[in-house]
């Protein structure tokens, strides 16, 4: 069994069912039953912040609370929070060049805290890897 963190974008691409989005291989690692997939609270932040901005639109949820229960709930993915141990890592991961998204160096530490493959469309992350990030690319 492999232990997968969904990036924002695939968390949204997944719960949105826009499998188009995703390659033959992500979509196989997330419809094997075998992985546990987990998804950061940060991530999910992002994610209702998104949805109650209507950056990302469904008709399948009335609301924000659906939207995370079926995280859980449907999908199966299982929602970290973002600890103390995580903020440890954070404070000694060298950002790379031009990458300034806090967000997405909490979730890339998140990753290598817990010693989990990252599944994300951002490229930026590659460059985490001599860091100790297992990274896991979604190429759209």
């Amino acid at each position: 069994m492999s232990r997968y963190l969904l990036d924002t974008n695939v968390l949204v691409f997944f719960i949105l069912g826009e499998t188009e989005n995703l390659t033959t291989e992500i979509t196989s690692i997330l419809n094997d039953y075998n992985n546990q997939l987990y998804a950061s609270s940060v991530s999910v932040l992002e994610l209702l912040q998104l949805y109650r901005i209507k950056k990302i639109k469904t008709k399948e949820f009335k609301n924000a609370t659906e939207l995370y229960n079926a995280i859980q709930d449907r999908l199966y993915i299982k929602i970290i929070p973002f600890t103390e141990k995580h903020t440890k890592i954070l404070a000694k991961l060298k950002i790379a060049d031009g990458h300034n998204d806090p967000f997405d160096h909490s979730i890339i530490s998140s990753a290598i805290a817990d010693k989990m493959i990252l599944v994300s469309s951002d490229r930026q992350f590659e460059n985490y890897t001599k860091q100790h990030l297992n990274f896991a690319y979604n190429k759209r």
